[in-house]
């Protein structure tokens, strides 16, 4: 996971052909995982496989460059809840991308920034940007045409529309709302933590979280068909490549891990989910997805 600091410099080609890389690696991730779900995979067996493997290559890369790790007493306190934080975001959003079509479920989760700002506002008083006011609005139009909230599209009427939707859209606004609080305790209390230290302390967490979770539910539920294994084995390869790739080639390349370019993730979801999954939504939902996806992009490419 990374900080919510911001690059002043203009991105080079190859560090913005990296971060739309990343961007359909995570997309991709998604849609992955929905293949694994729908062949008997559940989400926590996913969350414990992609977080596991994610902390082991990054804890390989300390050892390799001999990161030293040093951790103050804040430290201690804060980043075994900002692992809980980001295993409780995982699961929500994997269940609701096991509910929903990919990129609707990726939509509502990319509500976060309004989460962070609110986070913001409450721990630490800090009082949201007259950016972020303006863009809030739009966010919550965009995703509301997007969803398709009053069931126009579908042709099921509102009550119709959210009995279907309803608990979808509900983990993945818990998923954006654990995330921002995330993000705003990373920036505040553990931000001068090494970013690649930072996420195998957060994924080994998160990872604990969901195999917690396993046992509560009786037990690993693994594939019962060969796409199974093949979206499980994808989905935790897409999703440690990128994290790798955000944590030793950004940083070379002067660029912060979450810059807003990464927020195409949902339109790479959307193209991908049509065409393997074949999950297609109507025209006012793609454009309420581009102006979700286009709101957030401006907010992350803001001059501070």
């Amino acid at each position: 996971m990374a900080t919510p600091a911001a690059s002043a410099r203009a991105l080079s080609l190859g560090a913005f052909a990296t971060l739309l890389l990343i961007a359909l690696m995570m997309g991709a991730n998604h849609v992955a995982a929905r293949i694994a779900f729908n062949n008997g995979v559940d989400v926590a067996t996913a969350v414990v496989f992609r977080s596991a493997v994610t902390a082991a290559v990054i804890v390989a890369i300390l050892m390799v460059q001999r990161v030293r790790i040093t951790f103050s007493a804040r430290h201690k306190r804060m980043l075994p809840l900002i692992g809980l934080l980001i295993g409780i975001q995982s699961l929500c959003l994997y269940s609701a991308v096991a509910r929903l079509p990919v990129a609707l479920a990726l939509l509502a989760f990319n509500t976060y920034p309004i989460w962070t700002a609110l986070w913001a506002w409450i721990v630490y008083q800090q009082r949201p940007e007259r950016a972020m006011l303006i863009a809030m609005p739009v966010i919550l139009v965009g995703l509301a045409l997007a969803l398709d909230v009053l069931g126009a599209a579908s042709g099921l009427g509102a009550s119709g529309q959210w009995s279907r939707i309803g608990t979808g859209v509900a983990f993945a606004l818990a998923a954006a709302g654990t995330f921002g609080l995330a993000l705003v305790l990373t920036q505040q209390e553990a931000g001068d933590v090494d970013g690649r230290v930072r996420t195998a302390t957060t994924m080994l967490v998160a990872g604990l979280i969901a195999l917690i979770t396993v046992g509560l539910q009786g037990g690993f539920h693994l594939p019962q068909a060969p796409a199974g294994w093949g979206g499980l084995a994808a989905l935790t390869f897409l999703y440690g490549t990128a994290f790798t790739i955000m944590f030793t080639v950004l940083p070379k390349l002067g660029v912060v891990g979450n810059s807003a370019i990464m927020n195409v993730e949902p339109v790479f979801a959307l193209v991908l989910a049509w065409l393997i999954l074949g999950q297609a939504i109507a025209p006012v939902q793609v454009a309420g997805a581009l102006l979700v996806v286009g709101a957030v992009m401006v907010l992350g490419l803001r001059k501070r």
